[in-house]
């Protein structure tokens, strides 16, 4: 029961890479920016022994397609979560979203009326503003990063993606995390989501959180560089009825810092195994 994508499927946004094992009562995952799917790889094993898990690679992600014309904004991005579930057949499954992925299934579940049994969300970008100081950099020069040489690329994405942790990762994971935007198509792809990002899509959603039709559970990695714990704290008090609890000594992406940890989380707050 390990992390695959042995599947495509042909989305309103272009082809998208799909897996999925296990059996039991169906989960789905949503990663963020700027992973793959592959970042729920080091959980996907335990949690297949009692879930049916369902995992992609968002359009202009991972191995799912990158085209110059591509639209991946965050509102594209919930309307495809809505039509995987479809894809799936799935009515109302358990989620657990991080990063923008937890704008991606909130807006599924707020504008595009996609049920959840529970839904958790870890370190996710929900509220404005958005993410670290490099990131809104990028965001205003999107043209002069998009030209850079192929090495000094890689050296600024892996300094990216090293900017999001406070514990080391094994080095595979950290490859894994990096090598599909050191492509062509994945180094534009890569700077395309700065010029697409718009913090205007959780501008939409953010008066509607308290209208959640489905029990919600918040983790946060307490040192997170990237979205500081106090925001994980205001979007707690923005869900009423939604619980919250931290990982210390963790930073933004607990599946690869503290895997074990995370799945007790996750054990305890989803729904009951079959």
């Amino acid at each position: 029961m390990t992390w695959k994508l042995d599947e495509t499927v042909e989305t309103s946004a272009g082809p998208v890479a799909v897996g999925s094992a296990g059996s039991g009562p169906a989960l789905v995952l949503a990663h963020g920016w700027p992973w793959s799917s592959f970042s729920w790889h080091r959980v996907i094993p335990a949690l297949a022994e009692r879930y049916s898990v369902h995992w992609y690679d968002m359009p202009g992600y991972g191995r799912s397609g990158k085209t110059p014309d591509q639209r991946t904004s965050l509102d594209v991005q919930g309307k495809i979560f809505a039509e995987m579930l479809a894809h799936w057949r799935l009515d109302r499954p358990s989620v657990v979203a991080h990063d923008f992925g937890g704008a991606t299934t909130l807006r599924a579940h707020l504008l595009h009326g996609c049920d959840f049994a529970r839904l958790v969300l870890m370190n996710v970008v929900a509220l404005r503003p958005w993410g670290s100081d490099f990131f809104d950099h990028v965001g205003r020069h999107v043209e002069a990063f998009s030209g850079l040489p192929p090495h000094i690329h890689k050296a600024v994405v892996e300094a990216y993606i090293r900017g999001a942790l406070v514990s080391d990762i094994d080095a595979r994971d950290f490859r894994g995390l990096a090598d599909p935007w050191l492509t062509g198509e994945g180094s534009a792809s890569f700077y395309r989501q700065f010029a697409q990002a718009d913090e205007k899509y959780t501008a939409e959603i953010e008066p509607l959180y308290g209208d959640l039709r489905c029990p919600a559970h918040i983790v946060w990695g307490e040192d997170d560089p990237w979205i500081p714990l106090a925001r994980g704290r205001a979007l707690h008090a923005l869900m009423p009825g939604s619980s919250f609890e931290t990982l210390p000594g963790v930073g933004h992406l607990s599946q690869l810092e503290a895997p074990d940890r995370l799945l007790e989380i996750l054990f305890a707050r989803l729904s009951p195994a079959r």
